[in-house]
């Protein structure tokens, strides 16, 4: 059994990829591959985790995890999606850095089906969107608590990223940056579903609804079915294009104010982040999926 644990990361698709294969769940099912609702397995997993404090799982709590999931035997593959396997929203930063619980889930999580093909898919976001959003969400925490005393321009994901190609032991680790989602979208949905690249999925185009106006999003339907794209590439380019004419502007738009921030120091940490995205995407041990 392959096993794909999606572990976020937090103010990223917001279960907009689970969303986007429910309606093909059937069809997923007769490939082998099983999205279930998250609300059947995420306490479950919760629970299993915090019993076993990282052993295996011997057969028994496997059987109770599938049958959470809604299987009576191990189908093929199964896909796991919560946030919170990493950590908790408040917990991203702490006095230790950012994210530096994250690798040291890995583990146990892969302990929960210790003899299947475990996967690990995460999305990156730039810290310094990251930040207000995490704000913005955590109204019973203050921006001085989430930063947790740290320099903003410490919170970098290459350190995280290489301490999890550790933790991963050779597990396969896909990660892609939350900005270029609408762009790659169809790549994340069959890196997941272990689907190839010219399978047809129903939540193709789902996050482009939410992000271009209605009238473009019909024009560009209209023509992806007279000029179906020849390659992934291709199709970027013709939403790349669709996505400068009719993005709906609200879509763009965001809102980075913080205590202390101003410009230069954003431009600083978005200079960090394209350097940790480059070095990211070329280390060993990480399938990045690029736009």
């Amino acid at each position: 059994m392959q096993v794909v644990f999606h572990l976020g990361a937090h103010c990223t698709d917001e279960d907009g990829l689970i969303r986007a294969l429910g309606p093909d769940r059937g069809r997923l099912k007769e490939a082998g591959v099983s999205v279930p609702e998250p609300a059947r397995y995420r306490m479950k997993l919760r629970d299993a985790l915090y019993t076993l404090k990282g052993a295996p799982a011997d057969s028994a709590l496997q059987q109770e995890i599938l049958t959470a999931a809604g299987h009576d035997s191990p189908p093929k593959r199964l896909v796991f999606s919560h946030e919170f396997f990493t950590c908790l929203p408040d917990r991203v930063v702490t006095k230790r850095g950012f994210y530096q619980m994250v690798p040291d889930k890995l583990g146990p999580l892969a302990n929960l089906f210790p003899e299947a093909q475990t996967e690990f898919h995460m999305a990156l976001i730039n810290p310094a969107v990251l930040m207000p959003a995490l704000v913005a969400r955590q109204r019973k925490s203050s921006y001085e608590e989430l930063i947790a005393g740290q320099d903003p321009r410490s919170l970098r994901w290459a350190p995280v990223v290489r301490r999890m190609v550790e933790a991963a032991e050779g597990r396969p680790l896909i990660l892609w940056c939350n900005e270029d989602m609408p762009l790659i979208w169809p790549e994340i949905l069959r890196s997941l579903t272990g689907l190839n690249e010219g399978a047809r999925l129903s939540g193709d185009e789902a996050l482009l609804e939410q992000i271009i106006e209605p009238e473009g999003l019909e024009r560009l339907h209209v023509y992806l079915r007279s000029h179906p794209p020849r390659s992934a590439t291709q199709r970027r380019k013709v939403v790349t294009a669709f996505l400068e004419k009719f993005a709906r502007p609200e879509t763009l738009e965001i809102d980075i104010s913080l205590p202390g921030w101003d410009a230069g120091l954003i431009a600083a940490m978005t200079a960090d982040y394209d350097a940790d995205i480059a070095e990211i995407a070329a280390m060993p041990g990480v399938r990045f999926i690029a736009s």
